[in-house]
């Protein structure tokens, strides 16, 4: 079976930036096994597959080794195809997903993301946390991810991460999220995620729907800008809407191509 293959990098405005995601369209699903196949041949943290059902796109999102439950940057990544590559004629488009219906509003170059807000709360760090990292926060929150608050931008920049220890961790979906006021935005991150294949995601849109209610509650602005600083480095417009987020970025496509499949 031959099947259509877009390599898109997502949160950026330029080819190598953001986050890099696989989308897949398919006329009907294949069986997980072929999808997680699929998946793992990609080599990226993540790759979207997606069915158009007319008024709905059911839209699915793959790590190497798990089904995600939201991934913000292969649901950018798969409106970007879907409007600059496939000709999808809305400019509001619909998503159903295991974390609900996920609307997409496209304007001009941008991509604003409607989530569902993940306010996280006071928790304790695990032991095994607090020994696969250097540098130790100063607050520990939870809500599917860990939310590490440090003091400094250059806290999180010089975080390092025993990954022998940390792969030990098992909080199958979630990551670890490390965050802090920025110096040239609102706030920064970086976000690690134990026993995958890439440790380090270079932009997570779903850890924004925990940094976005968390920073707009303790900054008191309801829209901020924020920067994931990881290698490749991600930019991202956020605004709390209460019980839902607005993440708002940017995509470029670096490759088309087909794959096969037995």
């Amino acid at each position: 079976m031959k099947l259509e293959l877009y390599q898109i990098d997502a949160f950026t405005d330029k080819i190598f930036g953001g986050n890099p995601a696989c989308v897949v369209p398919l006329k009907d699903w294949l069986p997980d096994d072929t999808l997680f196949d699929i998946t793992k041949e990609n080599a990226v943290a993540e790759t979207a597959f997606f069915v158009d059902k007319g008024d709905k796109i059911h839209l699915r999102w793959f790590t190497p080794e798990i089904e995600m439950d939201l991934c913000g940057h292969a649901t950018l990544a798969t409106a970007h195809c879907l409007k600059t590559i496939l000709n999808y004629p809305k400019d509001r488009i619909t998503f159903e997903t295991l974390s609900g219906n996920l609307t997409v509003v496209v304007e001009k170059d941008l991509y604003h993301l409607d989530f569902p807000s993940r306010m996280p709360i006071v928790s304790k760090l695990p032991e095994i946390i607090e020994k696969s990292l250097n540098i130790q926060p100063k607050e520990v929150y939870k809500s599917r991810d860990y939310v590490l608050v440090y003091e400094t931008e250059q806290d999180i920049e010089n975080i390092k991460v025993d990954r022998q220890t940390f792969d030990q961790i098992n909080l199958d979906p979630g990551g670890v999220i490390v965050t802090a006021k920025g110096e040239n935005c609102d706030f920064v991150s970086r976000f690690f995620t134990p026993q995958a294949s890439i440790l380090e995601d270079p932009v997570t849109g779903s850890a924004h729907c925990s940094l976005t209610p968390f920073w707009s509650s303790r900054l008191e602005k309801k829209e901020l800008n924020a920067m994931q600083i990881s290698d490749r480095v991600g930019k991202l417009k956020c605004q709390d809407k209460e019980d839902r987020v607005i993440l708002s970025g940017k995509a470029k496509t670096y490759s088309m191509g087909y794959l096969w499949t037995e």
